[in-house]
């Protein structure tokens, strides 16, 4: 007879899952029920997300993590599973949006975070279920402080969920079981086999997340489109990491920094390139001058150099990022170009 096992959240926690899941050998017969959250934070998101995708009879519910990878809200967790995925990436964001928000089966209820107790599976909003931030502050103001969304639950079928890591053992409480049980912390991976309720748990001995963060910086800060950024923010990105004191951060940091400052003086190069082509294009050219600049994508700014209107703070406004700057350097034929990846 096959049998449903719900699992808490996984977040990249592969090799404890696989090992937990034959431990209770659970078998190709069997439904997997991911509650979500099987990505961020541990060491193999892609091989839970291909273990997923490929596993018959199995579900994966809508995390907050996943429906940040679909809507493209990336902090850094997703940033380093970005980077982990590679040319899978697209791919995988395309799977998240066919997840579902909740699942029920015979026995229970299964849901990511969150449920109003006063409403009907079917009328739970989707930021509820999932856990996201505007989901999390909605219920802050529909329950009193101090107050949980499962202290109010008095459905007669029990609803599983993770997202908040409850401790060790599972929360039962009200008719509710919380599985969240810090798998990536270091804590324990959690699940629920159905029907019966039996409760399966498995300790992991790393804090993956501490180790991934350490980890990951220097290839996430190099996959950073650094060239499209305005350079306003790539400043602030500066200034925001700072405090960072590993050395091989700090190097990169400053060829950043140093790559940067290039890309501002290239801009000032420009300007006394521009200047210096006006004047040529007036010699050359005398009355045909505006129509010989009107084919130039530059042309603005020529008009501006001709008539001594041509300010540094214009040419900033308009190539405020450092693509825009190299771009224009390319066209003009400047003999040092600021790329990043020579400096």
């Amino acid at each position: 007879m096959s049998k449903t096992f719900v699992i808490g959240d996984l977040h990249g926690c592969y090799d404890e899952f696989i090992e937990l899941s034959n431990q209770i050998g659970i078998t190709k017969n069997d439904l997997v029920i991911s509650l979500g959250d099987i990505v961020d934070r541990g060491n193999k998101s892609v091989e839970l997300y291909n273990y997923f995708k490929n596993r018959e009879n199995s579900i994966v519910l809508m995390g907050n993590h996943e429906r940040k990878h679909q809507r493209g809200i990336l902090s850094y967790s997703q940033e380093i599973v970005k980077v982990q995925f590679a040319d899978e990436y697209t791919e995988f964001v395309k799977w998240t949006e066919t997840l579902p928000y909740f699942f029920e089966t015979n026995e229970a209820i299964i849901v990511h975070a969150f449920f109003e107790h006063d409403k009907k599976l079917q009328e739970q909003k989707q930021e509820v279920l999932s856990g996201t931030n505007s989901g999390s502050k909605y219920l802050e103001n529909k329950y009193e402080e101090g107050k949980f969304w499962s202290d109010y639950y008095k459905g007669e079928k029990p609803i599983i969920y993770g997202h908040h890591v409850v401790g060790d053992k599972p929360k039962i409480y009200n008719n509710t079981y919380g599985i969240d049980t810090g798998a990536c912390h270091g804590g324990k991976l959690t699940i629920i086999e159905l029907p019966g309720f039996k409760i399966h748990q498995i300790k992991v001995n790393n804090d993956y997340w501490k180790e991934e963060q350490s980890k990951w910086q220097i290839p996430v800060l190099n996959a950073k489109n650094w060239e499209e950024m305005k350079i306003e923010f790539i400043h602030n990105q500066l200034s925001k990491l700072s405090y960072k004191e590993e050395v091989e951060i700090i190097e990169f940091l400053k060829g950043i920094e140093n790559w940067i400052n290039n890309v501002q003086n290239t801009i000032i190069t420009i300007k006394g390139k521009l200047e210096e082509i006006t004047i040529k294009l007036k010699e050359k050219h005398k009355e045909l001058f505006n129509k010989e600049v009107a084919k130039l994508s530059y042309r603005s700014f020529i008009f501006k150099a001709n008539s001594n209107n041509l300010q540094l703070s214009d040419l900033e406004k308009i190539l405020n990022t450092p693509q825009k700057v190299i771009d224009l350097a390319l066209e003009l034929n400047l003999s040092e170009i600021p790329n990043r990846k020579s400096q």
